[in-house]
């Protein structure tokens, strides 16, 4: 065991829950996420308690795969070097990566490009599910091989030409934040044109007024859901499995440190964290996890789990779209 975490109280439990309350880092409104023809995501409990969508399930699990991305560097954090992934290049330059690809190893950066060399050799390892059931354990051990964060975040392989587009895999990480009792701060503006004030506002001339709702509330809640049955079932081995709930707790810890600047009218900070279940389970440190996490890297790696060499490069000169 390549792992000094105490993860022993997990043994036996089919999810870790971790529920995160936060406020307003300065002032007390802050801006939700909003959607095309929905705006804010407001809804009401039973009992008539108004509720508040501050961050989607999908938004959260692509803020947690970009805590793993150096932009500073363009690179994997420091903590994470070793983990595979799939690089995109284009004439040579890098222009995106499986991390940052919302669709994961489905982007159509990796699949869909003119050069199929990467698209055929997944296919051939994927080909045993072609005409039977899929093995759910040979699945996690070939996405295991290519982006080990596919395992974490879910994948869905929506093509026919692998094995009928039948190859998915759910989430065991999910996140979300909730408001609860929330209430509609209105405020607004007005767009300054200094040298025509009654220009054509159509092609962006001209004084525009606006306005705009952001939100208080009574709380404001990150839940953390880290299905821990899903990944014994990849059975992919003790060190595997560390590793997997290893980055997942990272993920969390980094992304509460530094990534609660969700836009530029919600930035937030953590009140308390909460261990709902099991409740005997403290969450090591940012620091230990740091620690641990290479070594556990070195160890799966060791066990060839990885492809080698961990990143694997896929050339995108245009798509057939």
């Amino acid at each position: 065991m390549a792992s000094k975490l105490d993860l022993k109280s997990l043994q036996d439990t089919p999810r870790l829950l971790i529920e995160v309350e936060l406020q307003p880092i300065q002032g007390t409104r802050f801006q939700p996420t909003g959607f095309p023809d929905l705006g804010a995501a407001t809804f009401t409990l039973h009992n008539d308690t108004s509720m508040l969508l501050v961050e989607s399930a999908q938004s959260m699990a692509n803020r947690l795969e970009n805590i793993c991305w150096d932009e500073t560097n363009s690179d994997l954090t420091a903590t994470l070097k070793g983990i595979p992934y799939i690089v995109v290049k284009e004439n040579g330059k890098v222009i995106t990566n499986s991390l940052l690809e919302s669709h994961r190893l489905n982007s159509p950066y990796i699949l869909e490009g003119t050069d199929k060399t990467f698209f055929k050799k997944l296919k051939a390892e994927l080909g045993a599910f072609e005409e039977r059931p899929v093995d759910l354990k040979l699945l996690a051990a070939i996405l295991m091989k290519y982006d080990l964060n596919a395992l974490l975040h879910g994948v869905f392989l929506a093509k026919s030409e692998l094995a009928g587009g039948r190859l998915r895999l759910a989430r065991s990480l999910s996140a979300f934040i909730e408001a609860k009792q929330v209430y509609v701060a209105a405020s607004g503006g007005v767009k300054m044109d200094r040298v025509n004030p009654q220009g054509d506002t159509k092609k962006g001339f001209g004084h525009v007024p606006f306005h705009r709702n952001e939100f208080t509330a009574k709380e404001i809640t990150a839940f953390f859901n880290l299905d821990i049955a899903q990944i014994r079932g990849y059975g992919l081995g003790e060190n595997a499995e560390q590793l997997l709930v290893a980055v997942a707790l990272f993920k969390i810890q980094k992304f509460l440190k530094e990534g609660l600047r969700l836009r530029t009218a919600c930035d937030l900070e953590v009140v308390k964290t909460t261990v709902k279940r099991p409740e005997n389970f403290e969450i090591p440190s940012l620091q230990n996890l740091e620690a641990a996490l290479p070594p556990l890297i070195m160890a799966v790696a060791g066990e060839g789990r990885f492809a080698s060499p961990a990143v694997t490069t896929v050339s995108f000169n245009g798509g057939n779209g």
